[in-house]
């Protein structure tokens, strides 16, 4: 049984923390089922953006991405279907149902210590089991993982059975939730070891569905006393802007938090 709430104490211990429930017995090797995301404030809940526009946010999901396909259409993608068009949306920042995830746990750290001014506060990392959350996937889903020996769906595997996200929510009268990895849009996809949670239903919210599903997760409180030294030995690492937000973007705002004084 999975001890769902746990607390860092130091560095060291956290890396146990990290890593826990990686060992695969049939693989004799250390690979692990979970995936990561990184909050800078332990109360952050798991809402999508599509969920913080607010109002009456289930009915603008068509509109918005309708309008970004339309607008966007001269731009490169990565193939026509809907399911890489979200991927494109999301990954440019557009409000959607889904939520940013990555396969490493320092990734994750990154994102839980790269706000300065949240470091007055506790961070938290969310891990979820995406390979258990499979055996509650619809059928027809759960056929073409099983086909394919995979985890995760690409948007090809997700258009075998359904080419719209109204068919996508009607799969099954029960909530859902499905993975699904972007295609390799550009390096800051690539540098950050991306995924995609997807959930059945635009008012679906994963803090609920994981509730419901506790063996599927845990979570580590990141004490906000050891986030300086967290993020120094990230920045030691290469766990940076530099490296996750590839540009002069990236590296602007990595200097820029380099050189701020401690807080």
């Amino acid at each position: 049984m999975i001890n769902n709430e746990l607390s860092a104490s130091s560095w060291a211990g956290l890396q146990d923390l990290l890593f826990a429930e990686s060992w695969d017995e049939r693989l004799q090797r250390f690979r692990s089922p979970f995936v990561y995301r990184g909050l800078s404030d332990f109360t952050y809940s798991l809402q999508t953006s599509l969920m913080r526009l607010g109002g009456d946010y289930p009915k603008l999901e068509g509109h918005l991405l309708r309008n970004f396909k339309k607008y966007a259409y001269t731009n490169p993608t990565a193939g026509n279907s809907i399911w890489n068009w979200l991927a494109v949306a999301q990954h440019h920042g557009l409000p959607t149902r889904l939520l940013d995830w990555t396969y490493s746990p320092y990734i994750a750290l990154h994102f839980a210590t790269s706000n300065l001014d949240h470091f007055d506060r506790d961070g938290v990392i969310w891990a979820v089991n995406y390979v258990d959350s499979n055996h509650f996937l619809p059928p027809k889903l759960r056929g073409v993982i099983l086909d394919e020996g995979s985890n995760v769906f690409t948007a090809e595997m997700l258009e075998e059975v359904c080419q719209t996200l109204k068919q996508f929510d009607k799969l099954q009268e029960e909530t859902y939730l499905a993975w699904l990895e972007p295609p390799s849009l550009d390096n800051r996809i690539i540098n950050q070891h991306a995924l995609f949670s997807l959930l059945s239903g635009p008012q679906a919210q994963l803090d609920s569905w994981l509730e419901e599903h506790p063996g599927l997760f845990f979570r580590i409180r990141i004490p906000a006393k050891l986030k300086w030294e967290i993020r120094d030995k990230l920045d030691q690492a290469n766990i940076t802007e530099r490296l996750l937000f590839p540009g002069l973007h990236g590296l602007s705002v990595w200097l820029k938090r380099h050189y701020s004084p401690k807080q």
